[in-house]
């Protein structure tokens, strides 16, 4: 199977990975021939990147870091409880003691799953294999985001407590832009000034929603409050620095970020996983600790199984595997020669073992 951008997957091809919906029903089963009709539901649904069939790389294998079923029980706790949110407002003197215990045990459920699931699973993580469709971008940034922060943050050897409470703050660290205005929230347009500054209020909301809650952790509390604040001062809402960042912030801040920059929106595309790991290297020292974003890259897989891409010497290839933690070197399966021409015989090249031939490009071969 090869990964192609939803927009640039032609009619005819065939599915090759199911399509979910974010309740765990199959949208479209692998193996349907894709029309135009289909190519356009699936873009009016948000799906970026499709896996389709290609005989000559039907042997590569890609897997998802969570269970499905995992995903599907997350999916459902954050849009349940994120709606409580929305609708109990926290000004309300009984809004803590109604909603806490719920929230200390469902969203500690789900971060306890998510721990396991990213427990036994090797590979470089990659959510390019993950086709589900979602109704609101703040859901599955928010699982996102707890994937990201929860393998980060065991790259750096914290302990099973620990990572309870930093996978917590990830998962409730947007909770309160559900106390924004719907308008400037779902706005599909650009913000204007007095907009902005609304949207930058919603860490401080979260904060003060999650403070006082009894069976929620404050350092949880604290990722809420200072994912946007960055290493000079330059972030928000307090524009605290370096010293005074929570360790656990700052992991959460190169997940954050890496997220939104990888995530479809209705007013920019995704980026691909190695151009988002471009903007966080560009931040390194200033807005980002340089140890977790040398971390975060070989953890992520910068060029995940399928992807099409150019090698420096103009061959076009697909990837294969991983090679562990060097993740801009992984296993390639060459499709042409230097000058395009496809070949009778395609064959493997470890990018580890040939040091001189670098991924030029993210390219999509016919």
């Amino acid at each position: 199977m090869k990964l192609l951008p939803a927009a640039q997957v032609k009619p005819n091809e065939v599915l090759a990975q199911p399509i979910y919906s974010d309740n765990g029903q199959v949208l479209l089963q692998a193996g349907v021939t894709l029309t135009e009709r289909l190519l356009s539901r699936l873009n009016n649904k948000g799906i970026t990147y499709i896996y389709v069939e290609d005989k000559r790389t039907e042997d590569i294998e890609v897997t998802s870091p969570l269970n499905p079923q995992t995903r599907v029980e997350a999916m459902q706790t954050i849009k349940e409880q994120f709606q409580v949110a929305a609708e109990v407002p926290n000004k309300n003197p009984m809004f803590n003691r109604d909603v806490s215990p719920a929230w200390n045990q469902a969203f500690g459920n789900v971060v306890e799953k998510v721990m396991e699931d990213l427990q036994n699973s090797e590979e470089a993580l990659s959510l390019l294999s993950d086709a589900f469709a979602y109704d609101s971008y703040i859901f599955t940034h928010s699982l996102n985001v707890t994937m990201y922060t929860l393998r980060l943050a065991m790259a750096h050897g914290y302990n099973r407590q620990e990572l309870r409470a930093i996978g917590m703050g990830a998962i409730l660290h947007d909770i309160g832009k559900m106390q924004l205005k719907p308008e400037v929230l779902h706005k599909t347009g650009k913000l204007d000034d007095h907009e902005f500054e609304h949207i930058k209020k919603h860490p401080e909301m979260g904060f003060l929603m999650l403070k006082d809650q009894p069976n929620i952790s404050l350092l949880t509390a604290h990722c809420a409050y200072q994912h946007h604040e960055r290493l000079n001062g330059s972030g928000y809402p307090r524009g605290i620095a370096e010293e005074a960042i929570h360790p656990y912030a700052k992991i959460l801040a190169v997940a954050d970020v890496f997220d939104a920059v990888t995530s479809n929106r209705v007013y920019r595309k995704a980026m691909l996983p190695h151009e988002g790991m471009e903007i966080l290297y560009a931040g390194v020292g200033e807005l980002f600790d340089d140890r977790l974003v040398d971390t975060f890259s070989r953890i992520i897989a910068l060029y995940p199984n399928g992807m099409m891409v150019t090698l420096t010497d103009g061959r076009e290839a697909v990837v294969v595997s991983q090679n562990g933690e060097m993740t801009s070197r992984p296993n390639v399966r060459v499709l042409t020669d230097e000058a395009s021409r496809s070949l009778d015989t395609p064959y493997d090249l470890n990018l580890l073992e040939n040091p001189s031939i670098l991924i030029q490009a993210s390219a999509p071969v016919g």
